[in-house]
């Protein structure tokens, strides 16, 4: 009876910290979705269109101009239509000015996320990181609401939209960083830990000669060095990791029987079906919230025209969302009081007396300092030949990542200065993709069970079908397109956009899900936030080059769709490196791998 109520009250634990995650998630990914994808690139333009001037005379004031479309409804693609801003000594176009200050922003946050990476590692200061940033992030959004573009401050935009991206990102790294012990912990998974547990202890009893018994795998350090003499020969499988008994009993160098070995199979499966349920739903929710505030902000944005202030209203109210539904994630989410996958190493008490001792002996400075002689440690490369497939996955992320993010960013801005589309019709095409990534983060799932995928042959296939979208941009530079008779086809109207955002916001949402989901298989244990912390580097709101170039793009050829052919070349350049990762092998070598620096002496 009281281990009924144990488990009860163990499930009961864990069902708290998966709402308090996906609360986190709920309120975060609003801020993404409404304003850094779509009105806070269109303001910051706006801002900058509302204090420049018209090409090639720089004399008459970009507000005073309206585009005129062409014969065939579709937009003038002509440079003169070109609208500069003057910042110091610069002229910059006023969609690169948005891009510029995209770049530096992520840029700022990649700093941040290295910084804290370590820190975040600390069970006790995981939590605390992920609200002040949130806190942080969430401020900067609502101060657009003080914030007029006829101020002669008004360039302070860039630093709201910067700080408010930063803060973004280093709360995300926070809250990935939970990813991994919350698949541990799902029932499902749960259930064949118990059946390696029960079967480990038929096979391996604690009277039998050189056996040591489940229970007994930690208890005994001397019995551990003459088991390891013992069974000199046999198989090392994999190192322990957080808190898993199953791992701890593959981790013991003995010989595993094939019903055993099925099991760990087993384990690792559901594991990693586990993290992209549970990241596919993070997603999914995230995006949910993302659509009702947008037909939120329908509202005032349609009834004022698309105004300035329309837009900026719309990134103040994603601020509000964000910090009032991050309440929950403050109450649920594990701090002093961490869970089992996070306090107890099991088959690891050297490794866990390690992380208590760096709590008890914390400095800031110390751990900042020590975070970036970490990043150092990781990029030599012999450390890098020690976890191969992590870092290829890294390189391929570091591409695909670019593209994705650029994709949406150059989408965006293409239909505002090249189609003319208007504030409301934006508005429905940012509804539209996260609707649409809804169904997909939904729906992949089920299609990989269906036929049995991996989490990385799902990847490779929605990346394959992110790429048609940019290839149909370049179609917009036919002429049959063009000039002919056909008036539809590669991008050239405005009706085409809502299609896009349907394919893309499918593809994209799913391809979030399990990017993310794929990256956990490769971690060591134990350093879930610093490698997450690399990964937001190059995650959706961390992309800095495929920006950049885009904006030089825009400002050397005075057309956007060029930037297209360099999307193609980023996205598909990425694919091979994927293909290369070594998933089994991956695997295998996280679990082995130990940072030299987080060594106990």
């Amino acid at each position: 009876m009281l281990g009924l109520e144990g488990q009860t009250e163990q499930e009961r634990a864990y069902r708290k910290r998966l709402h308090g995650w996906l609360s986190y998630a709920f309120a975060s990914e609003v801020f993404v979705i409404v304003s850094l994808t779509l009105f806070l690139p269109i303001c910051l333009e706006q801002f900058a269109r509302d204090n420049g001037y018209l090409m090639p005379d720089k004399t008459i004031p970009c507000s005073s101009a309206t585009p005129a479309p062409t014969a065939n409804g579709t937009a003038s693609e002509e440079p003169a239509q070109r609208c500069v801003v003057k910042l110091g000594w610069l002229w910059i176009d006023s969609a690169s000015f948005s891009l510029y200050v995209y770049s530096i922003s992520v840029a700022l946050q990649a700093l941040t996320v290295i910084s804290m990476g370590g820190i975040a590692d600390h069970p006790t200061y995981r939590k605390r990181i992920l609200l002040a940033f949130g806190v942080g992030g969430a401020s900067a959004a609502i101060a657009f609401l003080l914030l007029s573009s006829s101020s002669p401050l008004w360039f302070m935009s860039a630093f709201l939209g910067i700080l408010a991206n930063v803060g973004f990102g280093a709360s995300v790294v926070a809250m990935n960083s939970y990813l991994p012990a919350l698949a541990k912990d799902a029932p499902e998974v749960k259930q064949v830990e118990d059946e390696i547990f029960r079967v480990s202890e038929e096979e391996w009893p604690e009277d039998e000669p050189g056996g040591t018994g489940a229970s007994h795998l930690d208890d005994d350090p001397e019995h551990d060095e003459e088991r390891e003499e013992a069974d000199a020969h046999a198989p090392l499988l994999a190192p322990p990791t957080l808190g898993s008994n199953s791992e701890a009993m593959r981790s013991s160098q003995r010989v595993i029987s094939p019903k055993l070995d099925d099991l760990f199979k087993q384990y690792d499966d559901k594991v990693s079906h586990a993290t992209s349920r549970i990241s596919s739903l993070g997603i999914a929710l995230g995006y949910g919230a993302g659509i009702t505030l947008l037909l939120v902000a329908l509202v005032p944005v349609t009834k004022l025209k698309g105004s300035t202030f329309a837009l900026r209203l719309a990134i103040g109210l994603s601020g509000i969302w964000w910090a009032v539904f991050s309440i929950p994630a403050a109450l649920w989410l594990p701090g002093k009081e961490s869970p089992p996958h996070e306090e107890d190493l099991a088959g690891d008490e050297e490794l866990g007396a390690a992380n208590v001792e760096r709590d008890d002996d914390f400095e800031l400075t110390k751990e900042i300092a020590g975070a970036w002689k970490r990043l150092g440690r990781m990029l030599i490369w012999s450390e890098v030949k020690k976890l191969k497939n992590t870092f290829l996955y890294l390189l391929a992320w570091f591409l695909l990542s670019d593209g994705f993010t650029t994709i949406t960013s150059t989408a965006i801005l293409f239909g505002k200065t090249t189609l003319n589309m208007q504030p409301s019709a934006l508005i429905l095409i940012g509804v539209l993709t996260p609707l649409s990534g809804i169904l997909g983060s939904l729906v992949w799932p089920m299609i990989q069970r269906t036929f049995g995928w991996s989490n990385l042959r799902v990847l490779i296939i929605l990346v394959v079908m992110a790429s048609f979208i940019p290839v149909y941009g370049c179609l917009g530079f036919l002429s049959v397109f063009r000039n002919g008779k056909v008036k539809f086809g590669g991008l050239t109207t405005q009706e085409e956009m809502f299609g896009l955002a349907v394919y893309f916001g499918s593809v994209y949402g799913a391809f979030q899900a399990y990017a993310r989901a794929f990256y956990a298989e490769l971690l060591p244990p134990g350093e879930e936030a610093r490698w997450y912390g690399l990964f937001s580097i190059t995650d959706k709101s961390s992309s800095f080059l495929g920006p950049l170039v885009v904006g030089l793009i825009s400002d050397v050829t005075g057309n956007i769709r060029y930037a297209f052919f360099f999307l193609i070349f980023m996205i598909w350049v990425a694919v091979p490196i994927l293909m290369s990762v070594n998933v089994e092998k991956g695997r295998k070598d996280a679990r082995e791998y130990r940072d030299p620096l987080h060594q106990p002496e």
